[in-house]
Order: C-alpha cells, then sequence, then structure tokens
C-alpha cells in the first residue's frame, strides 16, 4: 500500500462527461461531489521505497475507473467514490537525486446521499484527508545489489545500512514497474509524507 493525499474540487463539463462514462444512469453536477487525489510520488517514502517515472505512468492508465474504500477493507458496502480521471505531474520541483519530483494524480467522484453527508463534510474540513493505494508491483530493486525482488530475493532490507563500493549506503527499493492497481483508501496513516487532499469541491 502506498499513500495519498486528497483535495476537493469542482466538476466542469468536462469532467462531468468522463464521470458519466462510469454511471449507468447520466449524473448532473448537483448530484456529484469531487475530490482529488495525489496517489503517490517518486519521493523516497517511509518504508525506504520510491516509484520510478515509468511505474507513475503505468498506474496512471491502472487506476483509471478503480473504486474508492476506506482502510483497504475490500467490501461492497465499502465503496466510497470512483475514480475517473487520473494523471502524471511534473511538479517543476526536485528531488534530492536531482530527478525531477512527479505525482500522480487521481479526479474521483462521490454521489451525494443522506448516508454519505458526513463524509463528504469531514473531507472537505481536511479531516479525512489522507490516503493509500493498493497496488502490485513488477519490478522491485534493490539499490544496494540490483536485484529485482519482484522475480528473486536479495539479503537486503530497505532501511538498513550496508557496505557498497563507496562507503555505507541505506538499502532502498524502486518500484520500477506496476502490474496492476486494486482500489485507493481513504486511511489515517499514508505511507508516503505527501500523499492528502487538495482543495475545490462542487457547488
Amino acid at each position: 500500500f502506498k499513500a495519498a493525499s486528497l483535495e476537493t474540487q469542482e466538476v466542469t463539463e468536462e469532467e462531468l462527461r468522463a464521470i458519466n462514462k462510469h454511471a449507468l444512469s447520466p449524473l448532473t453536477a448537483e448530484e456529484v461531489f469531487t475530490f482529488k487525489a495525489v496517489l503517490c510520488d517518486n519521493e523516497l517514502d517511509r518504508q525506504h521505497e520510491h516509484f520510478s517515472p515509468k511505474a507513475l505512468k503505468e498506474m496512471q492508465k491502472l487506476f483509471l475507473g478503480r473504486t474508492v474504500i476506506k482502510d483497504h477493507v475490500a467490501r461492497a458496502d465499502n465503496q466510497v467514490a470512483r475514480i475517473y480521471s487520473t494523471e502524471v505531474v511534473d511538479t517543476g520541483k526536485l528531488l534530492k537525486s536531482g530527478e525531477p519530483y512527479m505525482q500522480l494524480l487521481a479526479h474521483c467522484y462521490m454521489v451525494r446521499t443522506a448516508s454519505n453527508a458526513d463524509l463528504i463534510t469531514e473531507i472537505k474540513a481536511g479531516i479525512k484527508k489522507e490516503g493509500s493505494v493498493g497496488f502490485r508491483p513488477s519490478s522491485c530493486i534493490c539499490s544496494i545489489c540490483g536485484t529485482d525482488n519482484a522475480k528473486d530475493y536479495c539479503r537486503h532490507w530497505p532501511g538498513r545500512s550496508y557496505e557498497k563500493e563507496g562507503g555505507r549506503q541505506v538499502c532502498t527499493f524502486k518500484l520500477d514497474g506496476v502490474s496492476d492497481a486494486y482500489e485507493f483508501s481513504l486511511v489515517a496513516i499514508p505511507a508516503q509524507r505527501k500523499a492528502g487532499a487538495s482543495k475545490r469541491y462542487t457547488g
């Protein structure tokens, strides 16, 4: 699981058309509440892992149409929203490594009902702000020995320090490919520090 952050947003006619591709009956702007989520980025996270730009672009396609649930509990009655649009954004900032800092954004919608009014209020108020993504990596490369741990296992643990040519280095894993995306969850503590919610909302 990787972290995400949320931000409310207004719905445009173009976005409403994208939303209605997933709806069985056409929805109006007044019927939906939309928010934007930073699903993940290519910065090193709390688990000493990071996505490559290639993996972010693969997830951009895989997360389109995926469901939004709470706490990674995969039950039909736990579905609260759906992702209707995704994009990979170059923020214009640089990581410590000197590489461009990139984010995978998802645009999500909910249908306004009496039962989810409290959840919508909590998202708008910044209470429900953090999130996490469930996915399957196809490539997970160790920075110490170069082993792809999606295909074989090495003896190195992310976050631990090992001797390497040039001195001791902290082991990190690069998630260089993703084969499947399952869901995006609202959670309390995300793995990635910058995953959360931002501000724009439907009227």
